[in-house]
């Protein structure tokens, strides 16, 4: 491979996120390819090495910001401001509802040893099916490609975790901060057992010494194995042994579930699955990070997932309960006023209860605001699998929402309201044909071919579906809406 040198570092020659159907580079090579970090001027050369995530990170980063990078929200030191003198982020999260245009999307590459260890078992990591990863890898690129040819800026989670870390010590510190909380170190014998000078070989400030050492790439897949280190006394050469455990975060390519972003901004969910409790606390930091303002976060007894979740206006949005939202948090959003729409309909899924339809978006899509593709086996009255609607309406006050409606079919309730649906057989909402990703304006990213030509040819849609392979990723459960989290869309 022809390679140049920067810093020392030999560098491939063409280095990009965006081989499609060709070898991807390793995260190590990414994170060469991103060599400003918290740098805001590259020059022309400096471009062509970096991959494209960090370019759209560049590219929404002012270019009169030269202040620290950091995620902590009382330091105020964002990516993401107007100028220098403006103590207003630039990037404010919003979406009012699924058809303005989204601007920024947030993904998660499927790689590294947390998805290679998730694919050991899949079953126990969440998963539908085994998992090839460099064919996930592969479809996945092509996602985020045929986003940015749609003129949207992806940032995938490592690059935010990586930008600026060679540049500003704050951002550094904080990486390894939070890595520390990730990594475990656990005597699996009785302290008196470890000698006093082995026992400073299982405390926080050894942890902090061998974190500080670490490259950036070596620390962000340190916090996604998410590792314990258990330590037994050896009694001969280093003193001690260890054996390792890892909870790793292999569902993360999921970024929609962690949190909803609403017309007032992003609220961090609650997972029912133990396996991703961390991702929570993970994706809050990439967005202190990017300076995007987090309102607050559900607490027990509430549950919420961001599959649940599907704005459609202003007027409007859509929140599922059943498998793994719940009433509670519902009410959380509500009496917080975290929501910003005049109306929130809650999708009671109380007959179906099916892992295959675990989310709202599994069963329902919106591809404008007059039109969208629902699950055929749920809507009506006799249906088994029917879903009621409960409506609330904005009064504001203490109270600030309302019921309004109650046990409304959910078919009928979307007539009442204006909107068409173009039905999806129960064999093809297996194979994720509702979980869609509208662009905004009506472009659409489709997993199902065949029904792809079918949301064409309704008369009921005027826009355009493009349609790609994601069936390495749909093998761990969860298709286009499942795999971006759209933290700013254009108000209308």
């Amino acid at each position: 491979m022809n390679s140049s040198r920067k810093n020392g570092i030999p560098i491939p020659k063409r280095v990009t996120e965006e081989l499609a159907f060709g070898t991807k580079p390793s995260s190590a090579v990414d994170f060469v390819s991103s060599p400003h970090g918290g740098h805001l001027h590259p020059t022309a050369h400096d471009v062509q090495y970096m991959s494209e995530s960090f370019k759209d990170i560049c590219a929404l980063v002012s270019d009169t910001n030269e202040m620290p990078i950091s995620a902590t929200p009382s330091r105020a030191k964002s990516l993401l401001r107007v100028g220098k003198e403006s103590h207003e982020p630039m990037l404010k999260a919003q979406q009012y509802g699924e058809n303005l245009l989204a601007e920024v999307v947030i993904t998660c590459e499927p790689e590294g040893a947390s998805l290679q260890m998730g694919g050991l078992h899949p079953r126990a990591s969440l998963f539908e099916k085994p998992v090839n990863m460099t064919q996930a890898q592969m479809a996945h690129a092509e996602f985020r490609k045929l986003m940015r040819e749609n003129n949207v800026r992806v940032l995938t989670v490592r690059e935010i975790l990586a930008y600026g870390t060679d540049k500003h010590v704050g951002a550094r510190v904080e990486l390894e901060n939070f890595a520390a909380t990730v990594l475990t170190y656990e005597p699996h014998s009785p302290m008196e057992e470890f000698t006093e000078a082995d026992q400073y070989y299982l405390s926080e400030e050894y942890k902090a010494e061998v974190l500080s050492s670490m490259s950036v790439p070596q620390l962000i897949d340190t916090i996604l194995i998410n590792p314990t280190v258990h330590l037994v006394p050896s009694y001969r050469d280093t003193g001690l042994s260890a054996t390792y455990s890892f909870k790793p975060l292999a569902n993360l390519v999921y970024t929609r579930d962690q949190q909803i972003t609403t017309a007032k901004g992003i609220i961090m969910g609650r997972l029912r699955s133990t396996q991703r409790n961390l991702e929570v606390s993970l994706m809050k930091f990439c967005f202190q990070k990017l300076g995007l303002e987090v309102l607050g976060a559900i607490e027990q007894p509430g549950f919420l997932e961001g599959g649940d979740f599907i704005p459609h206006s202003k007027d409007l949005a859509f929140i599922g309960i059943g498998l793994r939202s719940n009433i509670e948090a519902c009410f959380c959003l509500m009496e917080n006023d975290w929501l910003g729409y005049k109306r929130v309909a809650i999708v009671k899924d109380e007959f179906d209860v099916s892992q295959d339809r675990m989310h709202l978006d599994c069963v329902f899509g919106l591809l404008s605001e007059t039109c969208c593709v629902c699950y055929e086996d749920m809507l009506g009255e006799n249906s088994p699998k029917k879903r009621l609607v409960d409506e609330y309406i904005y009064v504001g006050g203490a109270k600030t929402y309302s019921l309004n409606r109650q046990n409304v079919e959910f078919g009928c309730y979307l007539k009442d309201n204006g909107i068409n649906i173009i039905n999806i057989p129960h064999d093809k909402q297996l194979e994720y044909a509702c979980n869609i990703l509208n662009l905004g304006d009506q472009r659409i990213i489709s997993v199902h071919p065949e029904m792809a030509r079918k949301i064409v040819r309704s008369e009921y849609f005027s826009g355009d579906v493009q349609c790609i392979d994601f069936s390495p990723i749909t093998s761990m459960y969860g298709a286009v809406h499942c795999a971006s989290q759209v933290v700013k869309r254009r108000v209308n």
